[in-house]
């Protein structure tokens, strides 16, 4: 057996089924082994950046390990912006990082860089196999480290060392251990339900952390009758069936959260590490989070928590005292009426204006794609559409890189999730600055016939960048490029491929791509100046992710979230 191999055996017992990735010869002895045996998959794609993105949407839809891989130097390097994504967004996955033939490190040799200094931000853990006798607890330590820590772990290993024969056994499985939920101690408990029990208006913002706490949540709003607002990654949890909801906060934000997390007495922020400082009271704040590390570095707090979302809230509601709902109620007449305006400034006519206003589009996805939909949503203003007009329901998941922030990733995080199920409907919201910047993953998707589903907003333009461009008082330069028929390269991959100019024409083109077995893109050409930007908008308001998007920017199409807020109002006792 070589290392190779026995590197394949460890990966085969911790659960892991397919490695996805691009062969180069310093990865020939593992990709040889792959090759030797049925229970691991290598998944080729055709580019290393785009191997790192779709191990990440595995990651984050299964929970457990997924793993990428890549050559040598220029592969490290492509790899290494997709392991970024993967460790911002709390993915477990290991990456096998491979080197050059290891007599040669340090000499300058072809290709050569240093994977341990390269990768050192990208994850929790590096760490080079310089021996066979080093494997394969090295291995089962890189995956405890994703596995536990939630995040990302690189194992690099120099391509003669692959090669090489195993030193030992690789003997029985190892369990590896997940982080366990944690509670607070009796005093913090004390100290949380008292400053509770002391404010008349509490509201609830809630991010990420709550994924799994959503009966707890809600339960803990009603017990104090408290708005809830969450984060763009919060969304999925708490945004759907929430009698509480009072919308989100950012530069992504609709509804009445601003202010009601302003015109509290007291906000529990509940597992978010919300990181846009100016949207957020910085005052009568409690923050309570599983990692200790992300206490207190977003705003001042009267008290910080350490414990899971939901074992602290379990362990608190005994304690709390119940309160009237008039702050609540007022919250929800806000919401109502924020939605009401909004919606009506933004989208009416939309279904009849060309060119096609890019929310009517994303409306229209989110009324014909299915129950149970997977969406990854490209960085920049298809996020916007995606934390506005998705629906979420408790079947439906959004993928995107909401905290790396890097372009491009709609369609790989497609790739990782139609892989990992091939019935169920996975839909990439693709810019078409994004698509462009890796438009060879098309050519995976044909290679593997992955039933993925990209719809392009195709407005010829980077229209996040334009924007912020503009309200920043500078005229657009370099953001618009020429117009580009993705339906027809697209359909020289092998795509079945439709491309839609006019609103009228939307809906059953939509339907058409849907409903393809196979391959489909639905390329819409979108209007660029949709969105008016505000004049109230400073320029320090526009730092940061969505730069050049303010509040009242994207106040506008919400979507079905209007008919949430209208079906909240019926909880208000008459």
């Amino acid at each position: 057996m070589t290392v190779a191999e026995q590197l394949v055996e460890v990966l085969a017992q911790a659960g892991v089924r397919r490695i996805y990735g691009i062969v180069g010869d310093s990865l020939n002895a593992f990709t040889d082994a792959i090759r030797k045996q049925d229970v691991v998959e290598w998944v080729h794609v055709h580019n290393e950046e785009a191997a790192a993105l779709a191990a990440a949407a595995e990651a984050q839809l299964t929970g457990r390990l997924a793993v990428c891989a890549g050559s040598c130097g220029p592969g490290n390097t492509h790899l290494i912006q997709g392991v970024f994504d993967a460790h911002r967004s709390g993915a477990p996955v290991l990456a096998i990082a491979s080197h050059i033939v290891s007599t040669e490190i340090g000499t300058g040799f072809f290709q050569e860089t240093d994977p341990k200094q390269l990768f050192g931000q990208a994850g929790h853990w590096t760490e080079l196999v310089s021996s066979p006798a080093q494997l394969p607890r090295m291995a089962r330590v890189g995956i405890q480290e994703a596995v536990g820590r939630r995040g990302a772990a690189v194992l690099v290993v120099p391509g003669d060392v692959l090669a090489a024969a195993a030193a030992g056994e690789t003997g029985a499985p190892q369990p590896y251990a997940e982080p366990a939920p944690s509670v607070p101690s009796e005093p913090v408990l004390a100290a949380l339900a008292e400053r509770i029990d002391a404010a008349d208006r509490v509201t609830i913002f809630g991010g990420i952390g709550c994924a799994g706490a959503r009966d707890e949540v809600l339960a803990l709003a009603q017990v104090i009758a408290a708005p809830v607002g969450h984060t763009l990654r919060g969304k999925e949890s708490l945004q759907y069936d929430n009698p509480f909801d009072v919308g989100m906060t950012g530069l992504l934000g609709y509804g009445a959260c601003y202010e009601a997390m302003h015109e509290a007495d007291l906000l529990l922020m509940l597992g978010t590490d919300f990181p846009y400082r100016q949207f957020l009271p910085q005052r009568n704040t409690v923050q309570v989070d599983a990692d200790p590390a992300r206490l207190g570095r977003r705003t001042a707090l009267e008290l910080a928590v350490t414990g899971d979302v939901g074992a602290t809230i379990r362990a608190l509601l005994p304690r709390l005292r119940p309160k009237k709902r008039d702050f609540l109620d007022r919250m929800l007449h806000r919401h109502d009426a924020e939605l009401s305006r909004v919606v009506e400034a933004y989208t009416h006519d939309v279904g009849e204006t060309t060119p096609i206003h890019p929310e009517y589009v994303a409306r229209v996805l989110d009324e014909e794609a299915a129950a149970d939909a997977i969406f990854t949503a490209d960085t920049g203003m298809c996020t916007s559409w995606a934390a506005r007009y998705l629906t979420p329901n408790g079947r439906r998941r959004v993928l995107g890189s909401f905290v790396h922030g890097t372009m491009a990733n709609a369609l790989p995080h497609a790739i990782g999730a139609q892989t990992l199920d091939r019935t169920r409907q996975v839909v990439s919201m693709s810019g078409d600055g994004g698509l462009a910047m890796l438009l060879g993953e098309l050519l995976t998707v044909r290679t593997h016939r992955l039933p993925v589903k990209v719809v392009v907003f195709n407005n010829s333009s980077l229209g996040m960048v334009r924007l912020e461009m503009i309200v920043a008082g500078d005229p657009p330069y370099e953001t618009d490029h020429d117009h580009v028929d993705f339906a027809a390269i697209a359909a020289a991959a092998g795509f079945h491929a439709v491309r839609v100019e006019k609103p009228g024409e939307l809906r059953a083109a939509m339907r058409e791509v849907l409903d393809h077995d196979g391959p489909a893109l639905l390329d819409v050409v979108t209007d660029p100046d949709a969105l008016e930007v505000p004049p109230h908008v400073s320029k320090e308001e526009m730092a940061g992710f969505a730069l050049g998007i303010g509040r009242t920017v994207l106040a506008g199409g919400v979507g079905q979230m209007l008919h949430v807020a209208h079906a909240n109002l019926r909880n208000i006792p008459r």
